[in-house]
């Protein structure tokens, strides 16, 4: 039984940073590409970030720079750290696998003050 399981998001004020984390079970993580994506109100979900089993990354060109993804294959849990946040940074984020599987964990929601 596949569980993706979002943590770490909560309010901060522009320029801030936070950790979003993600805990995966139930799929062969060290072998799968992962990804970070967000869904702000209103807009459809989009990709963020994501990260091969090998460690190589790529970003959307909003959060380069910005955004830090990674992964630790021994504990199945990926990371995003993500620095300079901006209001428009504001959505809940989720984490899957890459391509995305149809299952979507609940996210952890990110909001970003001016």
């Amino acid at each position: 039984q596949v569980q993706l399981v979002e943590s770490g998001g909560g309010l901060v004020q522009a320029g801030g940073s936070l950790r979003l984390s993600c805990a995966a079970s139930g799929i062969p993580f060290s072998i799968k590409a992962m990804g970070w994506y967000r869904q702000a109100p209103g807009k459809q979900r989009e990709w963020v970030a994501h990260i091969r089993t090998l460690g190589s990354t790529w970003y959307a060109d909003s959060v380069k720079g910005r955004f830090t993804i990674s992964r630790d294959n021994a504990k199945n849990t990926m990371y995003l750290q993500m620095n300079s946040l901006k209001p428009e940074d504001t959505a809940v984020y989720y984490c899957n696998t890459l391509p995305s599987l149809d299952y979507w964990g609940q996210g952890t929601q990110v909001t970003v003050s001016s």
